[in-house]
């Protein structure tokens, strides 16, 4: 375990670039010192990368990467290996097994080295579970059996308890509960050493020191929590428009004026030819009037074109401080589901509930009671235990999204994924429905196991959207988890114009208050189901 100074994190000049040519990150200039920073940005702006490249995961193209200590990573996909242990993701295995061999006999110099001064890391270890209320769970169990909130909160407790000097989060509040998230906020507060968090979660980012943006390929920090970094942004954001509307006024003022003297050029020259007509003057006298006035006219039409070109220059410098990030664009497929068509049922262990027509149903609970075991119990048909909530399908339309985002193959590219549920549509149109989701060019040929959390859920997304015929139920286990704010914004208003039936799974209270909901149902620790 390590002690703690005064640590940092140095980028210089930091690029990435993928195998087939596409910029990643370019010139990333930053410095971290002891603390707390929020790591902020649209989806796809290279968050997790830049985590994984400060982490030793990949290797820069260009540029520096300089620690002053020891650096642990909670990747965003941890949940996504099943057969991890709770002793893996706390990440005191090579210690344990160290331990047991020494306590076998085993006295190799080795193992000792790998155990170091933590003899009492089982005890440790179980102190850390007890802290974010897993005090039963055995070392040996598997990720597959808990739930994503649960796996989060035992990694994010391995890391405290490994105490590194540099600590990077990515998406940590992803499955959390409400008691899960608060016990997180605690330990937040008082984490040590460097701390940098990538987060969408505005509550976490509160408890920042500071905040670091990732925009347009360029990171800036600003000293403060996210509320104060986002009412300066928008101070300035504002202030960006205002320019840009002055400076595209001042630009059709010059054009105009350019116009106008160009009119009154041809009034001059009109006036020239009838004088020259009506020889009112000797040619000598004609010719030096005609000479003037063209020295004139170059002069007027110069001086009007670098008018013109200035207010241009000043509006195109005021429009590239105007954002226009991009979001997805969400537009579900009309499933035409009728009012009395029965959808699903969901049965708890005391009483069920019928989905019927296109009702929107949440399932809420704490972590840990088994709302993602009822989701598999009604899309897979399983038999219900006695004491455990199970449902049943009455349609074979269904889409559903995995808390885990675990049903796409890592190995294959964008476009196969989703043409494999949907082979009859053409490519183009796949490509078309892709870039919707802000997946365009060379990225949909990449292999799904190189993207982010974010890219992850847009492609798992699409592979619904493109399903033939469109599902009559659409099954969301927290789908808000890899999203930034405003593609949530996006996805709000796609789920309020969806007109199937939704099953729906989520923490985020502010989420599930503006999809319309039919009802709330709460799943408590004995497989009951009430109906809030």
């Amino acid at each position: 375990m390590s002690t703690f100074g005064n640590f940092s994190l140095t980028l210089t000049d930091v690029g990435l670039t993928w195998p087939d040519g596409t910029t990643a990150l370019s010139g990333i200039t930053a410095t971290f010192g002891s603390g707390r920073t929020g790591l902020v940005g649209t989806n796809g702006s290279g968050k997790s990368t830049l985590l994984r490249l400060i982490a030793g995961q990949l290797t820069p193209t260009t540029g520096r990467i300089a620690t002053t200590g020891d650096v642990d990573y909670l990747p965003q996909t941890l949940t996504l290996d099943v057969g991890a242990t709770v002793a893996d993701l706390l990440g005191i295995t090579p210690k344990l097994d160290a331990l047991h061999a020494i306590e076998a006999g085993d006295v190799s110099e080795e193992r000792f080295e790998v155990l170091g001064d933590d003899w009492d890391i089982e005890t440790a270890a179980a102190e850390a579970l007890r802290s974010i209320g897993l005090a039963d769970t055995g070392l040996d169990r598997r990720v597959a059996e808990l739930s994503g909130g649960e796996a989060m909160l035992v990694a994010i407790a391995g890391l405290r308890l490994r105490r590194s000097p540099i600590t990077l989060l990515d998406e940590p509040t992803n499955n959390l509960d409400r008691d899960a998230r608060a016990r997180l906020a605690a330990l937040v507060r008082s984490w040590p050493g460097t701390l940098v968090v990538v987060s969408h979660d505005t509550a976490l980012l509160e408890l920042m020191n500071d905040t670091a943006e990732l925009h347009a390929g360029r990171l800036t920090v600003f000293g403060g929590p996210y509320s104060a970094w986002k009412a300066a942004l928008d101070a300035e954001q504002d202030a960006a428009v205002q320019a840009a509307r002055t400076a595209a006024a001042a630009v059709k003022t010059e054009k105009r004026q350019r116009i106008e003297a160009e009119l009154k050029l041809a009034s001059r020259a009109q006036t020239a030819k009838k004088n020259r007509e009506n020889k009112r003057a000797a040619p000598i006298v004609m010719n030096g009037w005609a000479s003037s006035a063209q020295v004139a006219a170059g002069k007027l039409r110069t001086e009007a074109r670098a008018k013109v070109q200035t207010a241009q220059a000043l509006l195109d410098s005021a429009d590239a401080r105007v954002r226009e990030d991009a979001h997805i664009v969400v537009d579900l497929p009309d499933p035409d589901v009728s009012n009395g068509r029965r959808i699903a049922q969901l049965s708890g262990t005391n009483r069920e509930f019928i989905v019927q027509g296109p009702e929107r149903i949440a399932l809420v609970g704490p972590n840990g009671v088994g709302k993602t075991t009822l989701l598999e119990s009604l899309l897979n048909g399983a038999p219900a235990e006695p004491d455990r909530a199970h449902g049943v399908l009455f349609t074979d339309r269904v889409g559903y999204l995995p808390q885990r985002l675990d049903g796409l193959d890592e190995n294959a590219s964008v476009i196969d994924n989703v043409r494999a549920v949907a082979p009859s549509v053409p490519v183009g149109a796949i490509r078309n429905r892709l870039a919707r989701f802000l997946l365009r060019g060379d990225t949909v040929e990449r292999p799904v196991g190189t993207l982010s959390g974010g890219e992850r859920f847009r492609v798992a997304l699409a592979r619904l959207l493109l399903a033939d015929p469109p599902p009559q139920l659409l099954i969301l286990d927290e789908p808000t988890n890899n999203l930034d704010l405003a593609s949530v914004e996006q996805l709000v208003d796609a789920l309020r114009a969806y007109r199937g039936a939704l099953v729906i799974v989520s923490h985020d209270d502010a989420f599930l208050d503006r999809i319309d909901l039919t009802k709330t149902l709460e799943l408590d620790a004995g497989g009951g189901l009430t109906e809030q």
